[in-house]
């Protein structure tokens, strides 16, 4: 396999991953993006911890979601990291019912 071939072939997981986040994220609840991975959750649960100094996170998801190209299951029940980097943790807004405009459904 050529150079050439490798990065199409990872250009078409990425876009297959795209296409798999932009159908499912609206199932979820939180963004979770750690140092190593990005997930997608409906929990999510923060605590830092200072064992002797060293300060670290430790964050529970579950219902998780995983965005990792190479990863033949991206869907998990219950996911535990463990990082010394900083968690951002956003809640994602749910779009309201709308009724149409000109009052048909």
């Amino acid at each position: 396999m050529s150079a050439e071939d490798l990065e199409q072939y990872e250009t078409e997981m990425e876009l297959q991953l795209y296409r798999e986040y932009r159908d499912i994220v609206g199932h979820f609840t939180f963004v979770v993006e750690t140092e190593r991975r990005f997930y997608l959750c409906n929990a999510v649960d923060v605590q830092v911890r200072n064992p002797e100094g060293d300060m670290y996170f430790e964050v529970r998801m579950s219902d998780a979601w995983v965005w990792d190209m190479y990863r033949p299951a991206r869907f998990v029940k219950n996911v535990r990291v463990v990082t010394f980097k900083d968690v951002n943790v956003e809640e994602l807004e749910k779009p309201e019912l709308r009724l149409p405009e000109n009052g048909e459904f």
